[in-house]
């Protein structure tokens, strides 16, 4: 047993993203994951890409984002050998973790009911597109389609063009709600003894990180649109051009602002700048102003020079960048894994960090299959 949720054992039946990020981050904290995928190819996103990496070039990078530490067995759920393996692991596990349409794991003879049957302390996790019931309830759910559902890309890129997200960001937040729903579950379950189900969405779980753009209409009445690079609320607070390309400046009260405007040679009071809902009436205007004086330099010169005014700062980087960056290195945020058929990789790994205690070791995303008999030689061994 290791970390936080050593004793844990997880039974991922989801594919693609949403679900198997859920059980990634369980599989983090120390839970054993054992991923049942469909012996004809496996869960979808093994073959997602391009890139593909390998001997073979037949592994797919998506897929090695969403399932690190895990174990993968194969089962058939539509055959009486599959379901009967689905359900030893289901008497012996924790938490469920499944993404199928709404009903699909009912006509395969798990369904809630069954599940509790089996094991009446069972954690179960199921994620949908757009929520179990209601009226849209049995829609398919795939990131895109929920981001331009549940209003994301509406204020996201410049006015009146809406732009995705650049990362799966609807599928990773469900996940991620996912996750914590379980844990609180299995807080609870400590005073109860009983597991229970806990249900979240694509749609959930961006409508959940509106945030300001979400009180805008509930309580302002007004309906948020996208503002590019700049922030609806706050300036200057977004990405400038300067002489070698883009900063980004960050003045997040007036104060920042005053040391803004003196180190561009600006005037902070002058009419329409001097409190924040007078820039950001004059957005346009203000963004001129300052990149006027940012184009007489490079991004290095306007960096050090905001650094030392004790101005909020940064450049944009690429992916390349990131994880070359010492100091993405120096938190953690990446992994070295040994890979059945790839040999030692880096891969991104957990945002989260303990005080006290060592690194966690981590295991490479499983090749299809690659653990059907230890799992089963775990199971008789339990059984036994």
């Amino acid at each position: 047993m290791h970390g936080a949720l050593g004793d844990i054992v997880v039974l991922d039946l989801s594919r693609a993203l949403a679900g198997p990020h859920a059980a990634q981050m369980l599989g983090d904290l120390g839970a054993l994951v054992i991923k049942v995928e469909h012996p004809d190819g496996g869960d979808e996103s093994r073959g997602w890409g391009p890139p593909f990496v390998g001997p073979d070039a037949d592994v797919s990078t998506y897929f090695l984002a969403a399932n690190r530490n895990k174990r993968s067995v194969t089962a058939d759920l539509k055959t009486p050998g599959g379901r009967a393996l689905v359900e030893r692991l289901v008497r012996r596990s924790d938490v469920l973790v499944e993404n199928f349409r709404t009903g699909v794991l009912d006509r395969l003879g798990f369904s809630v009911e069954r599940l509790h049957e089996l094991n009446p302390r069972l954690v179960i996790l199921s994620i949908t597109g757009f929520g179990h019931d209601g009226p849209e309830g049995g829609r398919p759910g795939y990131d895109q389609i929920a981001q331009g559902e549940a209003g994301l890309m509406s204020v996201t890129g410049p006015p009146g063009e809406p732009y995705r997200v650049g990362s799966p960001i609807a599928d990773l937040l469900a996940g991620i709600h996912g996750a914590y729903g379980v844990a609180a579950a299995l807080y609870e379950r400590e005073r109860t003894g009983r597991g229970k189900v806990v249900r979240t969405s694509l749609l959930a779980s961006v409508a959940a990180v509106h945030a300001y753009h979400g009180t805008a209409w509930t309580v302002a009445g007004q309906v948020p649109v996208g503002v590019g690079n700049h922030h609806p609320s706050i300036a200057p607070y977004g990405a400038f051009r300067c002489a070698d390309g883009m900063i980004q400046i960050a003045a997040g009260n007036d104060a920042q602002w005053r040391k803004v405007a003196a180190l561009l040679g600006l005037d902070p009071a002058v009419p329409g700048y001097a409190t924040n809902r007078d820039r950001c009436e004059h957005r346009d205007e203000l963004v001129a102003d300052i990149e006027r004086t940012l184009a007489g330099h490079g991004r290095a010169h306007w960096l050090a020079a905001l650094d030392a005014a004790g101005v909020s700062a940064g450049t944009v980087r690429s992916i390349d960048e990131v994880y070359t960056w010492e100091q993405t290195r120096s938190q953690g945020l990446l992994i070295e894994v040994d890979h059945p058929v790839l040999g030692t990789i880096e891969l991104p790994g957990p945002p989260l960090r303990f005080d006290g205690e060592p690194p966690a070791r981590h295991t490479a995303p499983p090749v299809l299959g690659q653990h059907n008999d230890e799992v089963l030689a775990w199971l008789e061994e339990c059984e036994g």
